[in-house]
């Protein structure tokens, strides 16, 4: 295995060793043994790989698994996968040192806490890194099975158990939708592997199934990054630890749909669906999620909600940018190419501030015991760091320079308007909506970021509205907002430091249908005078007008108590779906062995039906049956003694009639056994069938009168043709089965045993090599299953002689 592949199994394996450091070191807070993972993985992976992304190079290894099926654990690295590893590995780094200093050793699940970290940390590697589609789909249900024992972390809060079922479900739902899209890909390229497909796009974009395999892939990506209207788990996810809020929610899990999008643009790219699609959903959950983030009073609720408007945004230029795969025009190329610069710069910027601001919202709770913005202010006088760093956070995330969204948020509105000179897609005079529609929610996000800024640190502080004595955070636990609030100004006065290691060769990885050599981009944080400018100028005076304003056209005491349409439409399916269960339920599990073999027989009966009926086998029942007519005599003799033996069955009112005449079924299937050269079978159904009428015999005399019940003529006829149906698809099964090994000339399987027995097996005695040899595995779970039914029938007749209750 290569480097790539340790780097996504280390946290695997460190998460086993977890628990016992735990338990060793007791002394020792659990995190700083996790530290080591995160923060040894973004220095190896940049020591060996920044150079090689820089020059355009691409890293391939593939490790076979399921080679037969075309599944392999391939890692690929190129410029798009280099890049989200770093911020999976960097974060995580600064993230587990937060927590720390955030939970409390004594008081939390520490060892739980950081194995479910490091699976998650595990699930994100392999989702960003491998090239398999279905390795790919392996590591993302990961992800949200990680992610929903992280947000269900504090389980005895019912609020932490809803966000993580409503999590697990929409996710996976997702997940399921996008393992379809996979396999008709596969099904029009014949691979899994994302390379290969790549390099068959001309075949996928002709190929009938083309949308539904985009439509299905989408359905996983806007699942999982939250958009419209998926959007409705991040919320509740909020009752998730702040680290957990931090990491998964700002920097890596809600990132995972961002990077399918990217990774499957140069697949489905070059189409108007795939641009439409997306920007329409991007722009429209941009504009909602800020909206509904101006309607919160809790601070998680609002950087919830701004995280789906700031995915949206991310969405909406992947969208945007993918019309430069369609253009062919080296002009029109780079000039969309730009809103996929934009919105890799974009996610860096957007892990930064808003990792930052998690970190300040959790310190803020840590320590004044609350989130609720109507109860915070003043606090700028008794935490000034902490307000220095969410000032710092906020005003990249609201636009102002010279932080790093500022410039993120410039070249958006540039990418927005250069989208009304588009010369394809149906593009007319009414694309003049889409930057007013970036615009409008940019002025929102400096509202909502205004309005966290002055509820929780502005105005007199009155120590009487918290209980307790509120005081600065400790230097552990504002290290890391500071270090990514450090960053927030570094990519705003030099942002052009990524553009050779990570924007440039990730924009060349997603890009890779242009027909032009794209070059760095070159990001700056003055543009001139140039219309995104008087477009920042225009948000940040409409924003401070309108937060000036604020009392006229809001309430604070409103927010949050009208609950999103989406939400009530998730609730009332969930309700529906518990109550369609719980009374298919009481239909089905009726406590009556009789109507669970009912179902049973009557699903295998369906199954075999349909089988049959598509392959033709129906059509060929009067061939098989014309093979059976030199059948011996002697056959037609046992035939009519099982049939009569059986068919007796229900009609016999005496018990001692009824066990000799299983027992004569019995014998015939022993014959049976025996014409057909299988004596070992015929020896155990002659003991069974020995042992059995032995223990019927003695337990005769202690069983109770046997009585006939009465039974309605339906339920008669229901047993009937569900005995009959059986029967008769069995008969035609197996006369289809012989008609077609005559037909294809198959070799009897008997034959095997009886040519290998003695080179292979080693021994003249054919049933016993083949039992013990051949088939020794299987022979040793049948010992073990009668190994099992042994020790329960010696409990209980132990049970019984030691005076215990019937059973």
């Amino acid at each position: 295995m290569s480097l790539l592949h340790w780097i996504i199994l280390i946290p695997f394996l460190a998460a086993f060793f977890i628990p016992l450091l735990g338990r060793m070191f007791p002394r020792i807070h659990t995190g700083w043994f996790v530290l080591f993972i995160p923060l040894a993985l973004v220095m190896v992976t940049w020591i060996s790989y920044s150079s090689l992304m820089a020059d355009g190079e691409t890293i391939l290894s593939i490790v076979p698994w399921v080679p037969m099926l075309d599944i392999n654990f391939s890692v690929y690295l190129d410029g798009l996968s280099f890049l989200f590893t770093l911020l999976i590995t960097g974060i995580g780094a600064l993230v587990v040192l937060y927590s720390i200093y955030y939970l409390d050793k004594k008081k939390e699940r520490l060892q739980d806490f950081y194995v479910y970290l490091l699976m998650f940390i595990g699930a994100m590697l392999g989702v960003v890194l491998t090239d398999n589609v279905i390795v790919l789909y392996v590591f993302w249900e990961l992800t949200s099975l990680a992610s929903t024992l992280l947000i269900g972390f504090w389980f005895i809060r019912d609020k932490s158990i809803f966000g993580a079922q409503k999590s697990m479900l929409i996710t996976v739902f997702g997940g399921f939708a996008m393992l379809g899209g996979f396999m008709l890909l596969y099904i029009m390229t014949g691979t899994f592997s994302i390379r290969e497909m790549i390099g068959d796009v001309d075949v996928i974009m002709n190929h009938p199934m083309f949308l539904p395999a985009m439509i299905l892939v989408l359905l996983g990506a806007f699942t999982k990054s939250v958009q419209f209207p998926f959007h409705i788990w991040l919320p509740d996810a909020m009752e998730a630890p702040t680290p957990v809020s931090a990491y998964l929610h700002s920097a890596t899990m809600v990132k995972a749909g961002i990077y399918l999008v990217a990774r499957m643009t140069p697949i489905f790219g070059g189409s108007s669906e795939w641009f439409w699609i997306i920007l329409i959903t991007g722009l429209f959950t941009l504009f909602w999620g800020a909206i509904s983030a101006l309607r919160q009073k809790d601070l998680k609720g609002v950087l919830a909600f701004s995280t789906i408007s700031q995915l949206g945004l991310i969405m909406a230029l992947l969208g945007a940018g993918s019309a430069a795969l369609y253009a062919q025009d080296p002009d029109l190329e780079v000039m969309y190419a730009g809103a996929i610069v934009t919105a890799m710069f974009h996610l860096i910027n957007h892990s930064t501030f808003k990792g930052s601001l998690f970190m300040v919202v959790g310190i803020v709770d840590h320590e004044t015991g609350t989130r609720n913005l109507q109860k915070l202010g003043g606090l700028m006088a008794v935490m000034p760091v902490t307000f220095t760093v969410s000032a710092v956070g906020l005003a990249a995330m609201a636009g102002i320079p010279p932080f790093n969204g500022f410039i993120s948020k410039e070249m958006f509105f540039a990418n927005m308007v250069e989208l009304m000179e588009l010369p394809f897609f149906g593009m007319g005079d009414w694309a003049i909506i889409i930057p007013i529609v970036a615009w409008t929610a940019s002025v929102i996000t400096f509202i909502y970021c205004a309005f966290m800024f002055y509820k929780t640190f502005m105005g007199k502080y009155d120590r009487q509205n918290y209980w307790v004595d509120v005081h600065e955070a400790s230097p552990g636990l504002l290290l890391s907002p500071i270090l990514l609030g450090i960053l927030v100004i570094v990519l705003g006065l030099f942002p052009n430091i990524l553009t050779q290691t990570l924007i440039h060769p990730s924009v060349t990885s997603i890009l890779t249908g242009v027909s032009v050599e794209l070059e760095p981009y070159n990001l700056t944080l003055w543009h001139g005078f140039e219309i995104e400018l008087f477009m920042s100028i225009g948000v940040v005076a409409v924003g401070v007008i309108a937060f000036l304003y604020h009392r006229k056209w809001t309430r604070w005491e409103i927010y949050n108590k009208e609950r999103d349409v989406m939400n009530l439409f998730y609730d009332q399916g969930i309700d529906k779906l518990q109550d369609g269960s719980a009374a298919i339920t009481r239909v089905q599990m009726t406590g009556r062995l009789r109507d669970y073999f009912m179902y049973m027989l009557v699903f295998i009966v369906a199954l075999l039906a349909v089988t049959m009926w598509r392959s033709g086998q129906f059509q060929a029942l009067p061939e098989g049956l014309a093979t059976t007519m030199d059948t011996p005599l002697y056959m037609y003799g046992v035939m009519l003694i099982l049939v009569g033996s059986a068919a007796v069955l229900p009609f016999i009112q005496s018990r001692i009639t009824f066990i000799i005449s299983i027992g004569v079924l019995g014998l015939m299937v022993s014959l049976f056994f025996t014409i057909f050269s299988a004596p070992d079978l015929a020896l155990t159904q002659l003991l069974v069938e020995t042992v059995l009428l032995i223990v019927l015999m003695l337990a005769f005399r202690h069983l109770p009168e046997m009585t006939k019940e009465p039974k309605s003529r339906s339920y008669t006829t229901v047993n009937v043709l569900i005995a009959a149906s059986v029967g008769a698809l069995v008969t035609m099964v197996s006369i289809s089965a012989y008609a077609l090994r005559l037909d294809l000339d198959f070799t009897a399987i008997s034959d095997f045993f009886i040519e290998n027995a003695v080179p292979l097996g080693g021994g003249y005695n054919i049933v016993n090599v083949t039992l013990v040899d051949f088939r020794g595995f299987d022979t040793v779970l049948e010992a073990l299953v009668l190994g099992i039914v042994a020790l329960a029938v010696i409990m209980l007749i132990k049970h019984r002689f030691k005076g215990g209750e019937d059973i």
